[in-house]
C-alpha cells in the first residue's frame, strides 16, 4: 500500500529499492506477454507502435483497405447507412449442473462462413477484403503448425506471438463487415453471415439432440453439451463433420469435469485439472471486491463438485478472516472507474439524476483533476455510527496496515448477501446432490 511504501522509502532504503526492482521485473514480465503481438501489428498495419495499441481491429481493417486503394490511386466510397441486424446465435437448455461435459465448435466460424459462403462487401472494387481474409487465414495456419513444430522456446514466443495477431485480425474480418466509420463495410453481407452463422449452429444442435446428446448451452463460444453413452467421442465428432457444408470444420476441443449453467451467457467451468473458468456478469461482476470474486469461485467449484454442504463452512471461513483481518487489504479494496467528469458529477447531484458514490466523493475531496476513464481504488473504513458508504470510503493507498480500520462488519454483510442472492442455487444444489448420493 501507499503508506507501506512510503514508510519503506523514509525508514529503509533496501527495502524499497527491492519493492522497486521487483514492479520494473514485474512490468518487463507483463511487458513480454502483452507486447510481441503488438509490435508484429505495427510492422502490418499504418500505425507506429503507440498508435496500433489503441486503434480497434475494425479501424486498423480499415486502414489496411485505405492503404492498398490509396497505392492503386482507386476511389474510396463513401460511408455505409449503418443499420441494426441479428448477431450470432445464443440460448441455454438446461440449468444446473451437468458432468462429463463436452465444447465443440466450428473452426473460426465467421471467417469459414465469409470464405465458404462469398460474403464480401460489395463496394470492394479491388476484392481487397477477399484477398486479405484469405491470407491472413493461410499465414495464421501457417504460424500455428510452425509453433507446434518448433523445439527453440523463444522461436516458439515469437511464433506464438505471430499466430495470435493473425488470429485477432481474422477474427475482425466479420466486425468489419458492421463498423459503420469502415469504407467498405457492408451491412447486408453482415447480416448474411451471422444469419448463416446461426443456422449452422441450430442445425448441430438438431444433430446432436437426436443422436442422444444433451445440449446445455450454446454462445459465442460454441456448444456445451453431454455426450450420449452409446456412442464414442470421436464416431460422434466424424458423422457430425460429414453433415456440414465443405470448407465448415467442427471440432470438440476440451472435456470439463463439470458445467454449472446458472442463465444465458451466464456459467462457470471446471476443467480436468481442477481450475473453475467463470463466465458472466451475473456470476463475475467487476464491481465486487476481491473477496467476493474468491467466495463466489470457491462456492461455485464447491456446487460443481458435488459438495454444496461444505458452502456453510466456507462463509463461516471468510467470516473468520474479515473478523481477524487475516488478508491484506487488497482483498476488499474496490477499484472503480469514473464515467463522468466531476462537473457532470455534481450537476446530476445538484438536480437529483444520480446518488453520491464512494469513488466521485473521493476524487472530489482530493483536489485533483480526475478525468473520465480515471479509477479510484478505496475501502470502507470503521465509523462511531453507521453513515452511507461514500462517506466512510478512504483511498486505498491511506491504508495503514500497523493501525487497521476497516469495516469488518460492512464486508461481512456483503458476503451474507452474497450468501442471500444464491440461496435458492445452493438449496437446489444441495438436494440434487442428496438425491445422486441415495441413487448410489
Amino acid at each position: 500500500t501507499g503508506k507501506e511504501l512510503q514508510r519503506a522509502y523514509m525508514d529503509d532504503t533496501d527495502t524499497f529499492h527491492r519493492r522497486a526492482l521487483c514492479g520494473v521485473r514485474e512490468t518487463r514480465a507483463l511487458s513480454d506477454l502483452l507486447s510481441p503481438s503488438y509490435f508484429i501489428q505495427a510492422q502490418i498495419f499504418p500505425y507506429n507502435y503507440q498508435d496500433v495499441i489503441v486503434r480497434g481491429n475494425a479501424t486498423r481493417i480499415n486502414a489496411l483497405f485505405l492503404r492498398e486503394y490509396f497505392r492503386q490511386r482507386h476511389s474510396i466510397p463513401e460511408l455505409p447507412m449503418a443499420r441494426a441486424f441479428e448477431g450470432g446465435y445464443t440460448d441455454i437448455f438446461f440449468t444446473g449442473v451437468a458432468r462429463n461435459v463436452w465444447h465443440c465448435d466450428i473452426t473460426s466460424l465467421y471467417p469459414s462462413v465469409i470464405l465458404q459462403f462469398d460474403c464480401f462487401p460489395a463496394t470492394d472494387q479491388l476484392q481487397i477484403f477477399r484477398h486479405l481474409i484469405t491470407d491472413v487465414r493461410a499465414f495464421r495456419l501457417e504460424a500455428k503448425a510452425e509453433m507446434r513444430a518448433e523445439k527453440d522456446p523463444a522461436r516458439q514466443h515469437h511464433l506464438q506471438a505471430l499466430q495470435n495477431t493473425f488470429k485477432i485480425l481474422l477474427n475482425s474480418f466479420y466486425g468489419y463487415l458492421g463498423f459503420a466509420q469502415g469504407h467498405f463495410a457492408d451491412f447486408d453481407a453482415a447480416a448474411r453471415v451471422t444469419q448463416i452463422g446461426r443456422d449452422l449452429l441450430k442445425k448441430m444442435i438438431d444433430w446432436l439432440g437426436e443422436h442422444g446428446a444433451q445440449v446445455i448451452e450454446v454462445d459465442t463460444d460454441g456448444i456445451y453439451f453431454v455426450p450420449p453413452v452409446k456412442i464414442a467421442i470421436d464416431e460422434l465428432r466424424d458423422d457430425l463433420a460429414k453433415k456440414l457444408p465443405e470448407g465448415i470444420e467442427v471440432e470438440f476441443d476440451e472435456q470439463l469435469e463439470a458445467m454449472f449453467s446458472y442463465k444465458a451467457k451466464n456459467y462457470a467451468l471446471l476443467t480436468k485439472d481442477g481450475d473453475v473458468i467463470i463466465k458472466g456478469g451475473a456470476l463475475k461482476s467487476r464491481g465486487l471486491e476481491k473477496f467476493q470474486r474468491v467466495f463466489l469461485e470457491e462456492m461455485i467449484k464447491l456446487i460443481m463438485q458435488g459438495k454444496p454442504e461444505a458452502i456453510v463452512d466456507l462463509r463461516n471461513e471468510f467470516d473468520r478472516k474479515i473478523r481477524n483481518r487475516e488478508w491484506k487489504i487488497d482483498m476488499l479494496i474496490k477499484t472503480d472507474t469514473l464515467q463522468d467528469s466531476l462537473d457532470k458529477y455534481r450537476a446530476k447531484i445538484a438536480s437529483s439524476a444520480r446518488n453520491r458514490a464512494a469513488a466521485y466523493e473521493l476524487a472530489l475531496a482530493s483536489g485533483r483533476n480526475y478525468k473520465p476513464g480515471d479509477q479510484i481504488s478505496y475501502y470502507i473504513k470503521a465509523t462511531p455510527k453507521k453513515v452511507p458508504a461514500y462517506e466512510a470510503a478512504k483511498p486505498a493507498s491511506e491504508f495503514d496496515p500497523e493501525n487497521r480500520d476497516e469495516n469488518v462488519d460492512y464486508y461481512v454483510a456483503k458476503l451474507d448477501e452474497l450468501m442471500k442472492k444464491f440461496g435458492g442455487l445452493i438449496a437446489a444444489a444441495d438436494s440434487t446432490a442428496k438425491q445422486e448420493t441415495l441413487a448410489l
